[in-house]
């Protein structure tokens, strides 16, 4: 048993994709000249007047029945008061004493094993603005308003993760969810959904938790993980020497991979909670709550469980597919054009997450469709291409719409299936590679690959490899084949 644990919590700032911001009508879309996304209101003007967006609402309550929180009735917006250049009125609009959800949880996979992490609010509240600190004039910050007012959903968990296993899958649970509810695009590189974790070590047979410490400036999963491990580590050599640790805020260094003190935490009383005077209660009904928990879609989990009960798929596969919602959208999509489903999983999984992480890209992302899938399938499963050739193919309609027929009609690379031809190929791959024929003939089964690879190479992947190994294994073992020829269709006893 380990001499010390760990307990860990994460605030997810989850950034809603709205078509308006959170107070008022100003666009959210990304993109826009710095500053041209404004009014009165988002900018602090005095006398202008915040109005709720009923849509962030309904977002925030999927999220929140999705995670089975508890709904406030009322919830109640509160000022957060704290002065920081990118904020234009020196206070947030959130929520802290009555959040929108409580006392939910979300569960998730680690290891085999189902985890828990409690939930213990779910809140809205608006985003700040942007400080943009220039290369080329480090002495100044420049500050893009059309962040301001964006709208964010807080998830706070309970500090019920004990590792950076746990974190990740956290994390990666959180993020699936949002995807699957369409509440949030969920981009970490364009700040649509941020971390902040907290940490805390203490002796391992001691119920009461450390003092924890919060980290920010987490701007990746990389990042999140470091920060997690390094202070994880930090904390628990303090404790073992008997240091006291101090409940502060620091920041991430990600250039050092440590994290390093930003200042003593506040409390909740040095922000100055107060009820928001221009915001009435927000009270959401029973048929409010009813009409969203109706439309709640099938989320990553339940539908990794139906992925391996429909299609017979492996637990891996399913979970794979169903991590990015666009990715397992796309195995339904081209299953349900005819195409079978393990061949589909196949390509899905390897191939195209491979092409994605080279291209640093989404499922959603690529221009791969699920006609043009389930048509290369089918064109592999009717020996019409060979697998080489699929993958030629594949690396061309992954990123493009060209029609798999098409890209092989282009390239040449219909199969060749017939055995005349296939034999002349072999025969020449034979005579060339003698001491692989005598390997293959003591039994080295790794000979034979090597000698059907060599046909595939002649043929540029065009040759039908079953029928390629058939007729070359059926003539180098005979010990009536001296000179290690094919035996021709004419002689080979029967072949078909």
């Amino acid at each position: 048993m380990a001499e010390y644990a760990a307990n860990i919590g994460l605030e997810v700032h989850a950034e809603l994709s709205t078509k308006t911001k959170v107070f008022c009508g100003c666009s959210t879309a990304a993109g826009g000249p710095p500053n041209t996304q404004v009014c009165p209101v988002c900018l602090g003007f005095p006398g202008s007047l915040p109005v709720l967006n009923r849509a962030v609402v309904d977002y925030a309550l999927r999220v929140a029945l999705a995670f089975n929180c508890k709904i406030s009735r009322p919830s109640i917006f509160e000022r957060k008061g704290y002065y920081y250049p990118d904020l234009p009125k020196n206070f947030q609009i959130s929520q802290k004493r009555a959040p929108l959800g409580h006392s939910g949880y979300v569960e998730f996979p680690v290891d085999g094993d189902l985890h828990r992490v409690r939930i213990a609010d779910i809140h809205i509240e608006e985003d700040a603005a942007k400080l943009i600190h220039p290369e080329e004039d480090p002495a100044h910050s420049l500050v893009d308003f059309n962040r301001a007012g964006m709208p964010l959903l807080e998830i706070v968990s309970e500090p019920d993760m004990h590792s950076a296993a746990q974190v990740e899958a956290y994390m990666n649970a959180i993020r699936s969810a949002l995807l699957y509810l369409g509440v949030s695009e969920a981009r970490m590189e364009q700040g649509q959904l941020r971390f902040e974790a907290s940490v805390s070590v203490r002796p391992a047979d001691r119920e009461e938790l450390g003092t924890r410490v919060e980290i920010k400036n987490l701007n990746s999963f990389r990042a999140v993980l470091g920060a997690v491990e390094y202070e994880i580590a930090r904390q628990t050599k303090a404790v073992r020497a008997g240091e006291t640790i101090v409940q502060e805020t620091r920041l991430w260094d990600d250039a050092r991979e440590v994290t390093a003190p930003m200042r003593t935490k506040e409390t909740a009383m040095d922000y100055r909670y107060f009820p928001e005077p221009d915001l009435m209660p927000l009270v959401v009904d029973d048929e409010w709550i009813a009409r969203v928990r109706a439309e709640l879609p099938e989320l990553a989990g339940q539908r990794r469980e139906r992925l391996v009960r429909e299609y017979q798929l492996s637990d891996y596969d399913a979970g794979i597919l169903t991590a990015e919602k666009a990715l397992a959208d796309l195995f339904e999509a081209a299953v349900s054009r005819g195409a079978p489903a393990k061949p589909v999983a196949n390509w899905l999984t390897g191939r195209f997450l491979y092409l994605l992480n080279e291209r640093g890209a989404t499922a959603a992302e690529a221009a791969l469709t699920p006609e043009s899938l389930a048509e290369l399938v089918n064109l592999v499963e009717s020996n019409t291409i060979s697998g080489p050739a699929a993958r030629q193919v594949f690396d061309r309609i992954a990123f493009s719409r060209e029609s798999p027929k098409q890209v092989v009609a282009e390239l040449g690379l219909t199969q060749i299936s017939d055995q005349d031809e296939l034999a002349a190929t072999i025969d020449e791959v034979i005579s060339e590679h003698a001491d692989a024929v005598e390997n293959y003939r003591k039994g080295k089964e790794t000979a034979l690959k090597f000698l059907v690879g060599q046909v595939m190479r002649k043929t540029r992947g065009r040759a039908n490899p079953k029928l390629v190994r058939r007729l070359g294994s059926d003539g180098p073992r005979r010990g009536d084949c001296p000179q290690y020829q094919v035996v021709s269709p004419a002689t080979a006893g029967g072949l078909p």
